[in-house]
């Protein structure tokens, strides 16, 4: 199993490092796995002067999959736009062909309490959001900044094909088939003529799975919902923005956003794991950070691309365990409970694993 991990920025190499002590536990436990290092965001750009430098691309398409922790802060928000951080991201996505991003918003038990909702809301919150990565607002062309009748004017272009839709309405109707076989489908058809096509393809994929309930919902109704009665969801498809902001509002339902990982992956399975949570410059180098969303990351990769759900379950289980034991960094902390750090966080998730 050849691993490109690329911690990043911030809080990055802090979780990533937490990370590969359970990939070198496996490791030692008998899983063949190799890992190399590459640069990608601002220490890229410090280092090479781009996000996405060449040797990381190379590293990245020769790996069997990635790991990356975090890009971004501050210091770079005055750089050109093509070198900023978030532009690595971008690229690593767009030339890898990771299209589709599975997000899992899971409500462990014992973190109920932590949640901005009330318990009887949020229990038992098992939902599975997949964005469409590679397409949308964020891609789109025309795009840009330009003067108009004397003033500034910027704009964007929403843009999908019809196969970039059919692709990832596939990828979310089979991983409903393989859960509660509920899929709901979220546009703004009402006023965007891109997702009245949206809406329109997946109806058209959802013949093929007849086992599956579809519905459809308006994206600004899915954001009320999503904190009114979020149990009302089994399975999300959306497109890129709509499923970047969705997927945040999820992740303060179970309790932080420090706890959720996620997938990106390509037509074969090949797949970029990482926390969903940005680098928190803030908390950078101060032992603070919460590493279980990337540990949980590295279960998704086992699973997802290398088929090792033994492994992938192992994982889980100790990081259920820890909880249950009351260990919590200080996004999740609350009285009574044992307040730790990263690494020491790190050190539970071991002892139990």
């Amino acid at each position: 199993m050849k691993i490109a991990v690329l911690a990043g920025d911030g809080i990055g190499p802090e979780i990533i490092a937490q990370a590969v002590r359970v990939l070198d536990a496996l490791k030692t436990g008998g899983l063949d796995i190799e890992l190399e290092y590459g640069l990608i965001g601002g220490c890229a750009v410090d280092a090479t002067g781009e996000p996405y430098p060449e040797a990381t691309h190379q590293l990245a398409r020769q790996a069997d999959a990635i790991l990356l922790g975090a890009v971004g802060g501050p210091q770079y928000d005055t750089l050109p736009r093509q070198q900023r951080p978030e532009r690595g991201l971008l690229a690593i996505r767009k030339e890898l062909n990771l299209f589709a991003n599975l997000r899992p918003a899971i409500l462990y038990p014992e973190l109920a309490n932590a949640s901005s909702l009330k318990y009887e809301v949020v229990a038992g919150l098992d939902i599975m959001i997949v964005r469409e990565l590679t397409g949308d607002i964020y891609f789109g062309e025309p795009r840009g900044i330009e003067m108009r009748d004397g003033q500034r004017v910027g704009f964007n272009t929403m843009r999908y094909s019809e196969t970039e839709i059919k692709r990832i309405a596939h990828v979310a109707f089979q991983a409903a088939n393989k859960r509660n076989r509920k899929l709901c489908s979220v546009d703004k058809m009402n006023v965007l003529e891109c997702t009245q096509l949206w809406r329109d393809v997946v109806i058209e994929v959802s013949r093929e799975y007849p086992q599956v309930i579809l519905s459809h919902m308006l994206v600004d109704n899915a954001a009320m919902q999503l904190v009114r009665d979020p149990k009302q969801f089994d399975v999300l498809v959306t497109g890129n923005m709509f499923g970047d902001i969705l997927s945040d509002e999820a992740s303060m339902l179970t309790g932080s956003i420090g706890m959720l990982p996620s997938a990106s992956l390509d037509e074969n399975n090949k797949g970029l794991y990482e926390p969903i949570h940005g680098s928190a410059p803030d908390i950078a180098g101060k032992d603070l950070a919460n590493p279980l969303a990337t540990i949980l990351s590295v279960a998704m990769m086992l699973r997802y691309t290398f088929n090792q759900e033994e492994a992938a379950q192992r994982i889980e289980r100790a990081t259920k365990k820890v909880l249950a034991s009351g260990f919590r960094t200080k996004d999740i902390d609350e009285p009574g409970m044992k307040s730790v750090g990263t690494r020491a966080m790190g050190d539970a998730v071991l002892s139990f694993l």
